[in-house]
């Protein structure tokens, strides 16, 4: 593929913005509903009807098969949870991931919850875990290569006794929900491509707290971790600048905590 097809023109980073907020707002959205006794299809419900209501499209409906606006996986479901009856209990640890387009264009996010009363151990992976994409996300630069990104990544988990996830990763996304370059979240031999501004992609790492094997269970969408260990994920569809990057999906409630990362992450004179 050219390096210019995977430059987005102002137009079209305009119509990912709209689709990133409604995302956005869906997951803002959603926090409050995330209790036990709630079941993870009426989470996917309202997380559809938010999108619509607010002029997206949910892209994940229809998707190779898919029939739910949300993926939402629960404690050792490493990613694609399908939404079902299954009622959340105190402390269940999941994951809300959204997809919604606008004109065409498509923004990609996801974030952790925790139902009723978080666990500690719950409570440490989904912060670690976020960190680990907002490092990601200061790997990114012009100039920097995408296994930048990767690398940032797998020195925070390994520093912390996690694992990163392999089987999975980010994705190039614009009109396509996956397009290129292909996002890896551990280290590689390849540094793969440069970045340059007007790519858009996300960074979604998925961390263990265990090992970092999975399979995929006979619905064919499911994926747990092999070991049963807690798993959680955070994903923001990302804007390459001048000057570094943008995490587009960024929430509301989420900015000051991102801001005071960035100045933690400044050094000082």
């Amino acid at each position: 593929m050219l390096m210019s097809a995977l430059i987005k023109t102002p137009e079209a980073i305009a119509h990912m913005r709209e689709a990133a907020a409604i995302v956005a707002g869906a997951l803002e959205m959603i926090g409050a509903h995330v209790r036990p006794g709630i079941t993870t299809a009426r989470l996917d419900r309202l997380c559809h009807d938010y999108i619509v209501d607010h002029g997206g499209v949910p892209s994940c409906v229809g998707y190779e098969g898919y029939r739910h606006a949300s993926c939402i996986s629960v404690n050792h479901v490493v990613c694609h949870g399908v939404p079902g009856d299954k009622a959340l209990r105190d402390g269940d640890l999941l994951n809300i991931d959204l997809v919604a387009s606008v004109q065409g264009w498509h923004g990609d996010s996801s974030a952790m919850f925790i139902a009723g009363r978080p666990t500690l151990a719950a409570t440490r992976l989904a912060t670690l875990t976020q960190q680990a994409l907002y490092l990601g996300i200061l790997a990114v630069r012009p100039g920097a290569r995408v296994g930048d990104i990767g690398a940032a990544i797998q020195r925070h988990a390994q520093a912390h006794g996690l694992s990163v996830v392999r089987d999975y990763g980010g994705h190039g996304i614009g009109q396509q929900m996956h397009e290129a370059p292909e996002v890896l979240h551990y280290r590689t031999g390849n540094p793969g491509i440069t970045l340059v501004p007007g790519m858009t992609f996300t960074i979604e790492p998925m961390l263990n707290a265990g090992g970092h094997a999975c399979r995929t269970l006979a619905d064919g969408w499911t994926v747990v971790t092999r070991d049963r260990s807690l798993s959680a994920q955070w994903e923001h569809t990302v804007l390459v600048t001048e000057q570094g990057a943008e995490p587009l999906t960024l929430r509301p409630s989420e900015r000051a905590g991102w801001l005071a990362f960035l100045a933690a992450q400044t050094p000082t004179v």
